[in-house]
């Protein structure tokens, strides 16, 4: 059956403007980096891409390695968006990102010129685009000249694979760096996307104020702690659980759920009800409260998930009161 988006999907989703740039990006953004890979069912994945879709998410975030096994995200995703998104490209902000390893040798890791385009031109294949409107440098790489990094990416914008670039987890210092040698080469740095939580607040040792001081946005991953913060281990680990999957790739393991953690968002939890949320709402509340964060990125196992998550945006307002239980809590 021919997949038709909902008319009213912009009605109840709220967007936010991308640093200083012309770029609007859903509060809401969907990540594909489990759940979407080979492994998986492509039905529950087409189900969730099409009801986020139909939400006014319109950010689908991507990664070269994401699956498991590497790439075959892309892969699926690139088989839905040919059987039910190619009409809607232009509604649509698809990412993707290279910096971990991707294949043998040493040209498939890391940061250089010659891995950052090889590894868009695989990617853009495997989803079946033209291009990527946000295409990222994964993670810091020590080994490459920032510069040679950096003018990887304003390349890849000049050819018109990506009309956007992104960093993720670089530190505020930095970032700082990556933002002043785009500036310096035409193609300003975009957005930053690092990982934050409650429970991983890095970000506010100076990360957030670079990104709001030079007008860049910020897209969170990570905000529920891969599941943490949600009332889903608050009674053990339930064996459908991301936990209790073992898929690797960076996934959340058994032993992460300590009972100190469990604790502490069984406090949060009942802040949340007492807000008229569940935890899962609060945690991502709590993020999209700051004006400096653009987007928030969701991973989801359900359809179900994609649209309690968006209910956060009903209450995303907490009190002085509030934020000082949170931060009792976490402490």
């Amino acid at each position: 059956m021919t997949y038709v988006a909902n008319p009213q999907r912009y009605q109840n989703m709220e967007y936010r403007r991308c640093g200083h740039s012309g770029l609007k990006l859903p509060a809401v953004s969907l990540g594909l980096w489990h759940n979407f890979g080979a492994i998986d069912s492509l039905e529950n994945a087409r189900n969730i891409l099409r009801l986020a879709f139909d939400s006014g998410i319109t950010h689908f975030d991507l990664a070269n390695n994401y699956g498991p096994p590497a790439g075959s995200a892309e892969e699926t995703f690139g088989q839905i968006f040919k059987d039910d998104f190619k009409n809607y490209r232009d509604e649509l902000i698809i990412s993707t990102k290279a910096g971990w390893p991707m294949w043998e040798g040493p040209y498939g890791d890391l940061g250089s010129k010659k891995y950052l385009v090889a590894s868009l031109d695989q990617s853009l294949k495997r989803m079946g685009l033209d291009y990527v409107d946000i295409f990222y440098h994964h993670r810091p790489d020590p080994e490459t000249p920032l510069e040679e990094t950096m003018s990887a990416l304003d390349l890849i914008v000049r050819q018109g694979k990506a009309l956007y670039v992104g960093i993720s987890s670089y530190s505020a210092t930095e970032t700082e760096k990556a933002i002043a040698i785009l500036k310096s080469l035409g193609t300003p740095c975009l957005i930053h996307q690092p990982k934050y939580s409650m429970f991983d607040r890095w970000v506010e040792g100076g990360l957030l104020d670079v990104l709001g001081d030079k007008g860049v946005g910020c897209i969170p991953f990570s905000p529920l702690a891969q599941g943490l913060l949600t009332n889903k281990y608050l009674k053990g680990i339930p064996k459908d659980s991301r936990a209790a999957d073992h898929r690797g790739n960076g996934a959340m393991e058994e032993d992460q759920i300590t009972p100190d953690k469990i604790a502490r968002v069984s406090k949060l939890n009942e802040l949340a009800l007492q807000r008229g949320q569940n935890l899962a709402q609060m945690a991502l509340s709590w993020i999209l409260r700051d004006s400096r964060i653009t987007s928030v990125l969701i991973g989801v196992s359900k359809p179900s998930q994609v649209t309690d998550s968006i209910g956060c945006l009903q209450n995303l307002s907490f009190t002085e009161a509030e934020l000082k239980l949170i931060n009792t809590i976490l402490s």
